[in-house]
């Protein structure tokens, strides 16, 4: 009989600085280093992002998303480097597999993080000492550290994966989840990011325990559909199911250029290796693609997307190319310096034949 959501005790697992720190485990001598993985960085003309960089890069202000050329200006001295993504899938599986096994269920909910549902273990108590056990098999086996959290539903667990980090677990029980929540920022909250935070402080809700006064009338007068999300999850309500079913959406790549161009014989061919790459990765989890998807950024940042759905699956590096091409030729001749371009394979499942894809498809 499934449990009541009331009854339920869920665990958020967040592997730690996840690129960096298998950067780290394959080469020993970068610990205690700043590692910053992304674009190349160009001396500090690079114009990419970071990826994710370690906590001794963090500790010198840098973070994930940041200009790669703002990281390289903060901490010249730092390790960069290039993502390798076969090689962070790779770990991904096998701490999935660690996870699986203390799970009713698990869901991945991407490379570097999963929910479990660990009901069946009783009591909170018992869950925490499931999450210590598990964090101590994937420092054993993997070389590599986790936060968890665990809380009654996947909004508190997720929470409570990031209150103390890295290698923390953080258990909230129901009885305590009002106190957990309400002096953080709203910016915890689901779906509140720097504008949705901004508007909610000119309302003057700045903390969970300060939107709790909004009524969920006003909430939903200011944000349609999801106001009435944020009036649940300032209570620490989320009935969402720990689902078994999920799978990768979407394997994407993108290139900023260092300069902005027109030429478009490099555009194509910068396209191509994304598409490449994208590829690449799509073998090694295992998955074909239907739909494809090319995004353009212009000089002034003017961004633009084309996407088509393919009658059936493919796996094809011929065949994504040419679906590739097709959609840059609506953004060619338009005599507009190009500053970024981009490839996106989604609606992701398994091969639809049994024979194994080959380098070239």
């Amino acid at each position: 009989m499934a449990l009541h959501p009331a009854d339920r005790i869920v665990m958020h697992v967040d592997m730690d600085c996840f690129f960096a720190a298998v950067e780290e485990r394959e080469d020993p001598g970068l610990k205690g280093r700043p590692v910053i993985v992304g674009s190349d960085p160009k001396a500090g003309h690079g114009r990419g992002i970071v990826a994710t960089c370690n906590y001794a890069a963090r500790k010198l202000g840098l973070h994930s998303a940041m200009p790669i050329s703002t990281a390289y200006r903060r901490c010249p001295g730092g390790v960069f480097l290039r993502p390798r993504f076969s090689l962070y899938s790779q770990a991904s599986r096998r701490v999935m597999d660690i996870l699986r096994q203390g799970a009713d269920v698990l869901e991945p909910a991407g490379i570097d993080e999963a929910y479990l549902d660990v009901s069946s273990r009783g009591t909170f108590e018992a869950g925490r000492d499931l999450g210590r056990k598990l964090q101590r098999e994937i420092l054993d086996r993997e070389g590599l550290s986790a936060s968890m959290g665990l809380g009654p539903n996947k909004l508190v667990a997720k929470i409570a994966s990031d209150h103390r980090k890295p290698g923390g677990l953080t258990a909230v029980i129901p009885s305590r989840v009002r106190e957990f929540l309400n002096p953080k920022s709203v910016a915890i909250l689901r779906g509140v990011g720097p504008k949705t935070k901004e508007h909610l402080a000119a309302l003057g809700y700045e903390t969970v325990a300060q939107l709790l006064e909004a009524t969920e009338c006003r909430l939903v007068r200011e944000f349609g559909k999801f106001g009435g999300y944020l009036w649940a999850e300032a209570r620490g309500l989320d009935e969402r199911p720990v689902d078994p079913t999920w799978i990768t959406k979407s394997v994407g790549r993108e290139v900023t250029f260092d300069a902005d161009t027109s030429d478009e014989s490099l555009v194509t061919e910068t396209l191509l290796e994304c598409v490449r790459e994208v590829r690449r990765e799509m073998v090694s989890e295992g998955f074909w693609c239907r739909t494809l998807t090319v995004k353009v950024r212009f000089a002034g940042y003017e961004t633009h997307s084309r996407q088509t759905t393919l009658r059936l699956s493919t796996g094809s590096l011929a065949h994504l190319e040419r679906g590739a091409r097709s959609l840059l030729q609506e953004f060619l001749g338009k005599e507009r310096p190009f500053r970024l371009v981009g490839f996106t394979a989604s609606k992701l499942g398994p091969p639809e034949d049994l024979l194994p894809l080959g380098p070239d498809g």
